[in-house]
């Protein structure tokens, strides 16, 4: 008899194992990238955005593309300390956890069990007619309800856990990118309000020494009092705007001071020049757009999220066949503690069990369609990703292919309001012209002044913009 056995227990455990390597999951193809086959291009972009000569953003760490010290040690210090970062990497470790919980179930659980029975017996329910206790001591080991995954059902929902797992490792990436990029871009906002405050506090000293010179004029009769107001509402307008600019920087280390996850600013911060934030790194937004940005964490996310989708119709498919269980177990069982483990004692069970529902009302149905509907969902969702990216490196283009002109005619501004502001003040001392051309000249200067600082902070933003677009931010120390 076990010599006609072993022929067929091959043939099943040869067929249990084919089976066992197919899942219904569907063939991924990774979908086309619903944006142009090339960069935008006119009279905003430069021609060379797209040339062999820039580098990779991806290739390049946050330590090296900013290079102030300052603004590195904050960086650091954000990514050690700052809360949502940190849930970010908790959820990595909650997804890790479910993967391995769905990769466990593939596998079968092997317990072991011991067990004492008592049960007290009365006399007339016994043949003796005296009441007894009657005792069984068992030890066993085995597995229970362990499904014979033929049709991948538990396979499909590991992959689909594996690849939620994968998603949360982008997410990660993305938001330690874009926490990189929010110090910086608050950090460049903070020296804009203080330099903005700067120019404020200088115009108002500047206005108050000429409203005290009226003053004097209006005492000797020599001044009108039309100059004197007209002077004194030059005053409170740059009065008004230092509170504000006052009140800006101080929200702006509040800002900061959230990103970074400290009480307060560190006392070695100190304010550097905006304009010395330059990097000597040239980035390059590479020919080809899809493949560019199928390379930035949240569009790589989005794709393994369209993953855990397409495997989860899998495991809807796999509901409709059999659903197969093994729960067996050998041990040893005994009326006495003592005879455990006697010869003769020995106890097996083997119980396969097959279940398919004939009417479920549909329910099976119903959950094939919204697996399929979800796969839809994150298809969508990944073709916006790309687009949204495609936008956004689009936009970072078209203000880099401009903003250079834009300094250089905003500088020419400051220095023609000066040189306005010099003769209208030269003017007005010998008695050519009124007050009013000194007024009209002052706030000109005053505003490209401030026009200058909003170009300046423009500058050096779109680079921080282009960077993070294109992928960049992420340093070999802090890749997991």
């Amino acid at each position: 008899m076990n010599h006609t056995m072993k022929p067929k227990t091959l043939s099943l455990a040869i067929a249990v194992l084919l089976l066992g390597g197919c899942t219904l999951i569907p063939k991924y193809e990774q979908p086309q990238a619903p944006v142009a086959t090339q960069w935008p291009t006119g009279s905003a972009y430069r021609a060379q955005d797209v040339s062999a000569t820039g580098r990779q953003a991806v290739d390049v760490g946050w330590r090296e593309f900013f290079s102030d010290p300052h603004l590195q040690r904050l960086i650091e210090t954000a990514l050690e300390n700052n809360r949502d970062l940190r849930v970010s990497a908790l959820n990595i470790q909650s997804a890790q956890a479910m993967y391995r919980i769905r990769r466990a179930d593939v596998l079968p659980t092997i317990a072991i069990g011991a067990s004492e029975t008592a049960q007290r017996v009365p006399g007339d329910l016994n043949a003796t007619g005296q009441p007894m206790i009657a005792r069984q001591y068992g030890v066993s080991v085995g597995l229970s309800n362990y499904e014979l995954d033929f049709f991948g059902r538990v396979r499909s929902l590991n992959q689909q856990a594996l690849e939620l797992y994968f998603s949360t490792e982008e997410a990660w990436r993305s938001a330690q990118i874009s926490l990189v990029s929010e110090v910086a871009n608050t950090y460049l906002v903070w020296l804009a309000d203080r330099q903005r405050l700067q120019v404020a506090q200088e115009t108002l000293k500047s206005q108050q020494q000429s409203y005290d010179l009226i003053k004097k004029r209006y005492d000797l009769g020599v001044a009108s009092e039309l100059n004197l107001r007209q002077a004194q509402t030059s005053v409170e307008i740059a009065r008004v705007d230092a509170a504000n600019y006052t009140a800006w920087v101080a929200r702006d280390e509040n800002a900061l001071s959230l990103l970074l996850g400290t009480p307060a600013l560190p006392e070695w911060l100190t304010a550097s020049k905006m304009e010395d934030l330059g990097t000597a790194i040239y980035l390059t937004a590479g020919e080809v757009p899809s493949a560019v940005l199928q390379q930035r964490p949240d569009v790589l996310a989005a794709e393994h999220r369209l993953k855990a989708a397409n495997a989860n119709i899998g495991a809807a498919r796999a509901a409709f066949f059999p659903s197969i269980s093994l729960t067996t177990s050998i041990g040893t069982a005994s009326a006495s503690l003592s005879g455990l483990f006697k010869a003769g004692s020995g106890v097996w069970s083997f119980i396969p069990q097959i279940s398919l529902p004939i009417f479920d009302t549909g329910r099976r149905l119903a959950n094939l369609e919204v697996s399929e509907t979800d796969r839809a969902i994150a298809l969508a969702q990944y073709e916006k990703a790309i687009q949204s990216a495609f936008r956004e490196v689009s936009d970072a283009l078209a203000q880099r292919g401009t903003i250079d002109e834009q300094l250089a005619a905003q500088k020419a501004l400051v220095e023609a309001t000066s040189a306005t502001f010099s003769l209208a003040t030269a003017r007005y001392e010998k008695g050519v012209d009124s007050y009013l051309s000194v007024l009209d000249a002052q706030r000109a200067m005053y505003s490209a002044n401030l026009g200058l600082v909003s170009v300046q902070l423009a500058k050096q933003m779109n680079q921080v913009a282009l960077y993070k677009s294109l992928g960049g931010g992420i340093d070999q120390k802090e890749a997991r």
